[in-house]
């Protein structure tokens, strides 16, 4: 199979760009994919699910993979990098991951692009957990064949835990973790590891958010009396909000469970406005919770 895939062409904005407070912030679509739905949604059943998204004949419903760039006073801060260009055509047919940019550019590079930047611009990398859909973009593989960190300028930021995970991965994580997404970011100095609620930068800290993986995380971003929070997988989907409906793929779904159960009650008590990474078409949206169960607020 070759390797030249077709430029990106999934469903849905490539950039949408929001206000918090004193911040402009930028939602980019950095490519689509698609996933099992029976895997996404876990223990709910397909006559439940299918009402929501429908299927292909590979049983595959459409996702994103939604990255925020902040444009933040102490320089430009990227929440998540998609899943780069290193992997190989065969892999992209698997997930059917769409994400090239124009003139070889990845999806995520055109979106940093349409908003008035470029890589070099970032300060900050932010990973929710080290996924090759969430990490795949921290790096890139150069025409030489070297793999390289993607964001010469940037600190990369992922909890002490998660990389330990990574690194140890097995039988069932194995397939999701590919230390060229971290490794050579590892080697330039540039990772960053912290431990639990911390604040990277004033108004920009992460929440502890486990379940997916022991040590996922969200992000939550502060100005102006808003709050923004950039879900990752806790909640991957509006699909997602539910508190029952949880992936298959979380290692721990009991615990996706609490981190659900305890960040959508803080998001409907203090209205902050979500980011949800993986849905193919809602980038941003505020909850409610009508008394049974939480939804997008109208």
């Amino acid at each position: 199979m070759s390797d030249v895939l077709p430029p990106y062409s999934y469903p849905g904005p490539l950039l949408e760009t929001r206000t918090l407070g004193r911040l402009r912030v930028h939602a980019i679509q950095a490519g689509g994919q698609q996933l099992d739905g029976g895997a996404m949604f876990g223990v709910v059943p397909k006559t439940l699910w299918s009402r929501r998204l429908a299927a292909d004949d590979k049983n595959r419903i459409p996702m994103g993979m939604r990255c925020l760039l902040i444009e933040h006073e102490h320089g430009l801060v990227l929440l998540d990098t998609g899943s780069g260009n290193k992997e190989t055509a065969k892999f992209h047919d698997i997930y059917a991951i769409e994400n090239r940019g124009a003139e070889g550019r990845t999806a995520l590079e055109d979106g940093i692009r349409a908003a008035g930047f470029t890589p070099d611009d970032v300060s900050v990398v932010i990973n929710t957990h080290l996924h090759f859909d969430h990490a795949g973009g921290n790096t890139w593989r150069a025409p030489s064949g070297e793999v390289l960190p993607s964001f010469p300028n940037a600190r990369y930021v992922v909890q002490r835990g998660e990389v330990a995970y990574a690194e140890h991965p097995n039988e069932r994580t194995t397939a999701s973790y590919f230390p060229a997404n971290w490794s050579p970011v590892v080697a330039n100095g540039r990772f960053e590891f912290v431990s639990g609620a911390v604040e990277i930068l004033p108004g920009v800290s992460v929440r502890p958010t486990p379940g997916h993986t022991p040590h996922h995380q969200s992000v939550l971003v502060r100005s102006g009396g808003e709050t923004l929070c950039f879900l990752g997988d806790v909640v991957p989907t509006t699909h997602h909000l539910p508190l029952p409906w949880i992936m298959g793929y979380d290692v721990e779904p009991l615990v996706t469970l609490e981190s659900k159960r305890a960040l959508l009650a803080d998001a409907v008590r203090e209205d902050w406005l979500l980011v949800f990474e993986h849905d193919s078409h809602v980038g941003f949206g505020r909850v409610v919770h009508d008394g049974k169960t939480y939804r997008l607020s109208e």
